[in-house]
């Protein structure tokens, strides 16, 4: 099976045209999903920006998954949703979302990992593995926690946090379907080879 290489999105100082080119040089070039992570857009921008980046995903034929904003995934009809501890129950996002869109949820606990599997969750992320820059606070997750969270659910498991290329092997024999990634790709030099680079990486997992 092919392993998956989700690209989250986050934004430093270049402008939204940098940062749309970043996300389609991603697309061109190997990143099986895009999830478009933002903390700080007011719901109008949010929902603008979203249908610029569908845009993209569109022309690829790949999946957007929204961040945290269900309202905003139905907005532009993408194609799932992700959601943490801090949003609405899983049970409550499955319905909203209606059962042909992708639900992600995150989850650092076996307990956490069942429980929303059993309500409807399509997918899970598990992390943060590494210490990572992109939230103020991690709580890092064992490799032996990832193996226990993936050997604990029949849905696919995707690990999460501070992931470089050079890091990858560090996850054979784990049971993840792929790695989500922010930072090592969009503050990569050049993205083309970097996504390159982490897909011929997986392929070894």
């Amino acid at each position: 099976m092919t392993k998956q290489l989700y690209l989250v999105t986050a934004r430093y100082d270049e402008s939204e045209n940098e940062f749309l080119n970043k996300i389609e040089t991603a697309c061109a070039n190997g990143v099986t999903v895009v999830q478009l992570r933002e903390k700080n857009l007011s719901t109008r921008d949010y929902y603008e920006l979203a249908l610029k980046v569908k845009q993209i995903t569109d022309k690829y034929d790949l999946p957007l998954i929204i961040d945290d904003r269900i309202d905003i995934c139905l907005a532009v009809d993408a194609h799932g949703a992700h959601i943490g501890d801090d949003e609405l129950p899983v049970k409550v996002a499955r319905k909203l979302l209606g059962k042909d869109k992708i639900l992600g949820v995150s989850a650092k606990t076996v307990t956490r990992a069942t429980e929303a599997a059993a309500d409807g969750a399509d997918y899970l992320g598990t992390g943060a593995i590494f210490p990572t820059q992109t939230k103020v606070v991690t709580k890092q997750t064992s490799i032996d926690t990832l193996k226990a969270i993936t050997a604990a659910v029949n849905i696919p498991v995707v690990a999460v946090g501070g992931i470089t290329e050079e890091r990858i092997d560090v996850f054979k024999g784990t049971g993840i379907v792929g790695v989500a990634i922010v930072s090592e790709i969009m503050k990569a030099t050049n993205i083309a080879q970097k996504v390159q680079r982490l897909k011929k990486a997986l392929e070894t997992l």
